[in-house]
């Protein structure tokens, strides 16, 4: 059909220590935001109460997307767990685009966000500034 393009998003699990992780990779928009949200819930339902979103590879996210991601950080509150957010190394100082969209909609500083998987895992690790 013309005019319809490819829906995109990968979300990955993985298990880092005590943290869940959920790479998720392509579109993070109202056609895919669904998944992301059914994989958090599964985390949680699994009882995992540490979730690591690592959103290094979401090259778009629209409000929807956004709308995951506070769910999520609700659901976590919730729940007593944590939540942190994964955003390339540049996105402090140029932004990625997860950032720029976090920052536009002055939510960005209601998340903990680190550079890559290994802070993000560390509990001694300062989270990224807003």
């Amino acid at each position: 059909m013309k005019g319809l393009r490819h829906v995109s998003l990968k979300v990955l699990p993985e298990k880092r220590g005590e943290w869940a992780v959920l790479r998720v990779e392509g579109e993070l928009d109202l056609m895919t935001a669904p998944s992301v949200r059914q994989h958090v819930h599964d985390a949680v339902a699994d009882g995992r109460r540490n979730l690591v979103l690592d959103l290094a590879g979401v090259q778009f996210c629209d409000s929807s997307g956004v709308g995951v991601l506070i769910a999520a950080r609700r659901l976590m509150r919730s729940c007593a767990g944590r939540l942190r957010l994964i955003l390339p190394a540049q996105g402090a100082e140029d932004g990625s685009h997860v950032n720029r969209v976090l920052a536009a909609l002055g939510v960005r500083r209601l998340f903990d966000c680190y550079p890559d998987l290994e802070s993000a895992a560390d509990d001694a690790a300062e989270p990224l500034s807003a």
